[in-house]
């Protein structure tokens, strides 16, 4: 019975769940987008800073990362202390196609989300079409 006891008294129904700060850091929401000249990726990842990321391209492999430790730390009169760890981590990885110039990839970091911007080989752009002149 002492794990029910445990169970029951221990519970925190206020602060239940993730913390604001790491609501969603698990596995952030992406998006990716094409157009003519390149691609897109936006990382939804509020609460992190420019520094918190890793990217990384190995061939033709792009991996987003983050690791970020929370702390929370609450004090109340007389002797009871309470402190609070929180531990966030994710790992996402794209495989680029051929047009994607990875030489010339960017990312920047606003309003809680990264974005990515990875451009297209000058070969693999759409041309205008044109028209043949007869000999």
């Amino acid at each position: 019975m002492p794990s029910l006891w445990n169970e029951f008294f221990n519970r925190d129904d206020y602060n239940s769940g993730l913390s604001e700060d790491q609501s969603s850091f698990s596995m952030p929401a992406v998006n990716v987008l094409e157009d003519n000249d390149g691609f897109q990726i936006q990382v939804a990842a509020p609460g992190l800073g420019k520094k918190d990321f890793k990217i990384d391209l190995d061939k033709n492999l792009l991996t987003i990362s983050s690791e970020k430790e929370y702390s929370h730390k609450e004090e109340k009169e007389g002797v009871f202390m309470r402190r609070e760890f929180g531990y966030g981590r994710f790992k996402r990885s794209f495989s680029l196609p051929e047009s994607a110039d990875g030489e010339k990839i960017n990312a920047r970091y606003q309003d809680g989300i990264l974005h990515i911007s990875i451009p297209k080989k000058e070969e693999a752009k759409p041309r205008p079409p044109r028209q043949i002149t007869v000999l």
